[in-house]
């Protein structure tokens, strides 16, 4: 009589991802991560029990490419003390320079773009046979459709990706070189996306695109697919983001005042208050042009708290076009904004002209960074002792503490005891601190 035997149990292989950049690069992490799933990979948080190291690079960043090889040459170490060990390296910067990343960087084993990671179980099979691997070009097919359904989230809130790329064209900006040309997902693959992600347990979706307004597919624009998406049971709130003040139609702009589920916040970046710099920026639209529609934002939606993105010292920025960037911050009034020194990104047009000195643009970019302070801190100081609605994503730190994010998309600290992660509560505002409120919970 034969014994039977049963198969040995294969341990899953792990995976670390270290994410650079915006929110659009948080999701193709997660996609990718599902990706390589199919092929047996699991999530780790340490490098030190991984079998493959992946970097999600971002290129908007100042220094983007030293920073990814400094993060490359401090994991020479782990690949020498494990042969066997595969670095990954992902995102935009693997786009615009992946053969200089594999010539650079032989340690290196897999370079994907982020039109290419649907392939990445195909690539992983390459690099275990000893071969290495490197997609960056603009595959004819759509990715989303050769991706695995979604399946691993990490609480209430997830993002869905709509549009990507961009046809703008900023002076600045890389975008369109390492993203491509503005694509829209098809609305039902969209919505049948988040009635998936809403059955199990979502109740907040953020919308994600290079240029998410711009959205267009099928006789959609942005303004029908949220409405439609506020419509799916389970769905509470929806936000969306990055805009361009020149596809801030009509419809969109009502529905802020039309749904509830849209939340209050609005993401508009201008980069320059002059219009001289923003006419070199190749933006299309001068600073009263996105103050008009900033107003009738406000006056669909008196509440909408304005954030928004700034470069200064770009080529040939004068101190009155400084000024112009200051007096249109005091205009508006910003919950918050992110500002930068301009950095040059090479095959840009701006790369081109002649930079700030720097210890001018230094000084702009503090005295710029001051006032959004200071307004970021009035707005929050402005949030105490008002009621808000707060959807929990996390224990707190402290004991009988819950962390979510209030309808303007302001991190909160809640005292409650009995609290549990996916909760919609009402609370109020007891406290403004540096970039967060604290708050305790209504009955």
């Amino acid at each position: 009589m034969t014994q039977s035997t049963t198969p040995p149990i294969i341990p899953p292989k792990k995976l670390f991802i270290k994410t650079y950049g915006c929110q659009m690069n948080v999701y193709d992490s997660e996609r990718m991560a599902e990706s390589l799933g199919s092929v047996g990979y699991v999530p780790t948080d340490t490098v030190e029990d991984a079998d493959m190291v992946m970097i999600n690079t971002c290129h908007i960043r100042e220094k983007a490419s030293e920073k990814l090889f400094s993060d490359l040459g401090r994991l020479r170490p782990a690949k020498e003390a494990n042969p066997n060990l595969k670095i990954a390296v992902a995102g935009c910067v693997a786009q615009a320079e992946g053969a200089e990343i594999m010539r650079r960087m032989p340690l290196v084993d897999l370079v994907v773009g982020p039109q290419s990671y649907h392939r990445l179980p195909e690539m992983e099979a390459k690099v275990q046979r000893g071969e290495r691997a490197i997609e960056t070009e603009f595959p004819a097919e759509d990715k989303f459709d050769h991706l695995p359904e979604r399946k691993s989230l990490r609480g209430p809130t997830a993002f869905l990706t709509v549009q990507e790329g961009c046809d703008k064209f900023c002076a600045f900006c890389v975008v369109p070189y390492t993203r491509g040309a503005e694509v829209s997902r098809p609305p039902e693959r969209l919505l049948a996306e988040a009635r998936n992600l809403a059955a199990r347990g979502v109740r907040e979706l953020t919308l994600l695109g290079q240029n998410v307004n711009a959205y267009s597919a099928n006789g959609y624009g942005l303004a029908r697919l949220l409405r439609e998406m506020a419509a799916l049971p389970g769905v509470d709130r929806l936000r969306y983001m990055t805009s361009h003040p020149n596809d801030m139609e009509d419809d969109l702009i009502a529905a802020h005042g039309d749904l509830p589920q849209l939340m209050p916040y609005l993401h508009l970046p201008v980069q320059s208050g002059s219009d001289r710099i923003l006419k070199a920026m190749n933006r299309k639209h001068t600073a009263a042009e996105y103050l008009a529609v900033l107003d009738r934002v406000r006056a669909a939606r008196p509440d909408t708290l304005i954030t928004s993105d700034f470069i200064v010292g770009f080529p040939g920025e004068t101190d009155a076009d400084f000024a112009d960037t200051l007096a249109l911050v005091r205009k508006v009034g910003y919950g918050m904004a992110y500002s930068f020194k301009y950095s040059a990104r090479p095959g840009t047009p701006a790369a081109e002209k002649p930079d700030v000195e720097t210890h001018v643009a230094d000084a702009r970019l503090q005295e710029l960074q001051a006032l959004l302070t200071s307004q970021q801190r009035a707005a929050q100081d402005a949030m105490v002792g008002r009621e808000i609605a707060v959807l929990y994503e996390k224990q707190g730190r402290q004991a009988g503490q819950m962390v979510g994010k209030s309808q303007h998309l302001h991190a909160v600290h809640v005292t409650d005891a009995t609290g549990k992660v996916g909760e919609l509560v009402r609370a109020i505002v007891t406290e403004s601190k540096t970039n967060s409120l604290a708050a305790r919970r209504l009955a």
